[in-house]
């Protein structure tokens, strides 16, 4: 199984996400916790689980990029 991201070139959001969670472990266990639910909640659902979660990534890629200044 295969899970492709595909970007514009220089949207880099994803990567401030991603370094954010490894620098802060407690946020990432958060996320976790969030996707775990969600999974639950939108089994068949995959458009649903994204925005579900998506407050919540929108909301930490802001602060990692404000922390990035």
């Amino acid at each position: 199984v295969f899970h492709v991201h595909l970007r514009n070139f220089g949207d880099t959001d994803e990567i401030f996400f991603r370094d954010f969670l490894r620098a802060n472990a407690d946020i990432a266990e958060r996320y976790e916790a969030l996707k775990l639910e969600l999974c639950k909640r939108y089994e068949f659902d995959r458009d649903a689980y994204t925005a579900a979660k998506s407050e919540f990534v929108l909301k930490f890629t802001r602060i990692a990029k404000e922390n990035s200044k």
